[in-house]
């Protein structure tokens, strides 16, 4: 399936999904592979929302997606400039690099790491969405722990009901999660 969408169409949508994220709410959409939750990063309710609407251990952390490395700038702050250059040789697309916290993320992002996962998404909606916002994302796989992710916005319904406003568009025509790498070291986490 295609990723394409109609932004044009999408802007009511993407500004009533933005107002919903301000306002601590949890959202739905597609992403290049899987349907993801979101949330604002930085809101402790929506975070905690979104952990228990997934059953997720916080220890674990969450991804963060964005539209472009420059909505990371607070995130990235320290980095010298051989890690900057690798990120932008992977961004935008399927890398979620794991990025030393420097103080900036939440503790509910972060988890029990000292790194934080970032990602800047080519999937138009996610980085329509992210510009709508105005910053980064949370961006986690739509399921209960032990459970598939969703691939439609029908089974987010199924199993989160009304519990989350969904953005309806296409997925991104990939059929894996993201490659996850550490930026010190360039290992690959998740092929």
């Amino acid at each position: 399936m295609s990723s394409h969408f109609d932004s044009s169409l999408a802007q009511p949508m993407l500004d009533d999904a933005a107002t919903h994220l301000r306002n601590g709410g949890v959202v739905a959409y597609p992403t290049e592979a899987v349907w993801g939750l979101g949330c604002d990063p930085d809101n402790t309710d929506a975070l905690k929302r979104l952990l228990t609407l997934k059953v997720r251990d916080p220890a674990k952390g969450l991804i963060l997606v964005a539209s472009s490395l420059e909505q990371f700038e607070p995130w990235l702050a320290g980095l010298d400039d051989t890690h900057l250059s690798r990120l932008e040789s992977s961004w935008p697309g399927p890398v979620s690099w794991l990025v030393p916290d420097n103080g900036r993320a939440h503790p509910l992002v972060r988890g029990e790491h000292s790194s934080v996962a970032l990602r800047v998404s080519d999937h138009p909606l996610v980085r329509k969405l992210c510009e709508a916002f105005g910053g980064p994302l949370v961006s986690s796989s739509a399921n209960r722990a032990s459970e598939a992710p969703c691939l439609s916005a029908e089974a987010i319904r199924q199993v989160f009901d009304d519990r989350v406003l969904v953005v309806d568009g296409p997925l991104g025509g990939r059929t894996r999660p993201s490659e996850i790498r550490d930026l010190l070291t360039n290992d690959v986490l998740r092929d």
